[in-house]
């Protein structure tokens, strides 16, 4: 990990035992870092950077950070082109006791492993079980991942299932460390051009000042590292024929122990996720269909939710430059920590069980559907906006991109084809105007 600080400011090793964070011993995962600051002129081109080696980082792209969250965006990549071995993650983030100091974390992370059959669970040991003062219980980590391991397992089934012959390719992986995941994808199917649908599992330190920002944490507090575990499904599943639409669901759980130099702080932990849908022509009893489905998962634990997560998946997923949205919306929340814990793992559960009844029975009424060419051209030019919101403004796919992620996994989600024309414009009235107005002024459907 190479720590470079800029705006005129760099780190040298002279001040390290003020801030506590050097640790001496052998070993690859044994790191040293200096945190003194000294003024230098702006307009140099060279800087001093101290070399870190985090305990056992570990991260993946795609399948858990295509988020708005902040926290989430620094560690959307896991492999590093130009190295063998190590993968790196960048992060910027001003320091607060400096407002004018930006600090740039570059973290080096364990490559991961190809496995030849799924593991059991990809959990650390002693993450499988909590002990309790009268008998040990699945820890919500264990829980949350047998979650997302069944519903990978029953969305493939029910693609496998529309298919009806054409199966997901499956590559499992690990890190010596912990942690791993599963990817899916199935191309040029019958019925679905593309379809991912990924599990990962996450052990890693992200740099303390994400942890600072994220939690507002008093900044007379020394900087010390942070682990932090992730696990998230992921999927998005592009259909051929352009009256069936495309869908994209996530749910993800993050936590953080405190830094190593607050003792005794709570463990911060946070649910996300969303599922939301984007066809090229409406038809309002599919359209109807689908929220009701996001909207009684809701309701079962907070009327309230599915009003404000909807509005919410309408802001996310809003092309600037275009002043549109993707499509037509669905339910999207992040950083969710402020009801019962067991209450948003049931929720999490319950909205990622929704997925197949919301949407494949769309699918089966839709795939056969006769079209033209003039429809299909419709959909590519809609699938051309799902490009661009994927490529310009999801947190993780950016980011990913970036910092020389694995390119496999950072755009499994982009569709096998897209069209762009200059300056198309649909005849006002027509099904596609129809479309493009309801993503420019998104609409109450039930």
């Amino acid at each position: 990990m190479f720590v470079l600080v800029e705006n005129g400011f760099e780190i040298s090793r002279e001040e390290k035992q003020n801030q506590g964070l050097e640790q001496r011993g052998s070993g690859q995962n044994q790191w040293t870092t200096t945190t003194s600051y000294h003024k230098t002129s702006p307009s140099s081109s060279t800087s001093n950077p101290i070399r870190i080696n985090p305990e056992n980082m570990a991260s993946h792209s795609s399948t858990l950070f295509s988020t708005s969250s902040p926290t989430f965006a620094p560690f959307s990549s896991h492999r590093l082109h130009h190295s063998p071995n190590l993968s790196t993650v960048r992060f910027s983030r001003p320091i607060r006791s400096k407002p004018n100091l930006a600090l740039r974390c570059s973290v080096s992370i364990e490559k991961e492993v190809p496995e030849t059959e799924r593991p059991f669970t990809f959990l650390r040991e002693s993450d499988d079980t909590t002990q309790s003062s009268s008998s040990p219980t699945s820890s919500v980590r264990a829980r949350f991942e047998t979650m997302i391991r069944g519903v990978q397992d029953s969305v493939c089934e029910a693609i496998e299932a529309v298919e009806g012959g054409p199966k997901f390719k499956e590559d499992v992986w690990s890190r010596p460390g912990g942690g791993g995941g599963i990817s899916r994808v199935l191309q040029d199917g019958n019925v679905f051009e593309k379809a991912g649908v990924n599990v990962s599992v996450v052990y890693g330190v992200m740099p303390p000042e994400a942890y600072r920002a994220a939690k507002g944490s008093a900044s007379d507090q020394k900087p010390g590292p942070v682990p932090f575990f992730a696990a998230g499904v992921s999927s998005v599943l592009h259909p051929k024929n352009p009256f069936a639409p495309t869908l994209h669901f996530n749910y993800r759980y993050f936590e953080t122990d405190a830094p190593k130099d607050v003792p005794g702080a709570p463990r911060q932990w946070w649910f996300g996720g969303g599922t939301d849908f984007t066809p090229a022509y409406i038809f309002e009893e599919d359209v109807k269909h689908f929220h009701s489905i996001q909207k009684q998962a809701c309701d079962k634990f907070d009327p309230s939710f599915y009003p404000r997560f909807k509005k919410w998946c309408d802001d996310y997923f809003y092309i600037k430059h275009r002043g549109e949205r993707r499509g037509l919306g669905g339910i999207f929340f992040d950083d969710l920590n402020d009801y019962d814990q067991e209450m948003l793992l049931s929720f999490s559960t319950e909205c990622a069980n929704s997925v197949v009844p919301a949407y494949i029975p769309i699918v089966e009424k839709r795939k056969d559907t006769e079209f033209t060419e003039q429809h299909k051209a419709w959909q590519q030019l809609r699938r051309g906006r799902y490009v661009e919101f994927n490529l310009v403004y999801d947190r993780g796919t950016t980011f990913g991109l970036k910092t020389g992620g694995r390119i496999e996994s950072i755009l499994v989600s982009l569709p096998l084809s897209a069209r762009w024309e200059y300056d198309h414009k649909p005849e006002e009235g027509t099904e596609e105007w129809k479309l493009l107005d309801a993503c420019i002024n998104p609409k109450e459907w039930i």
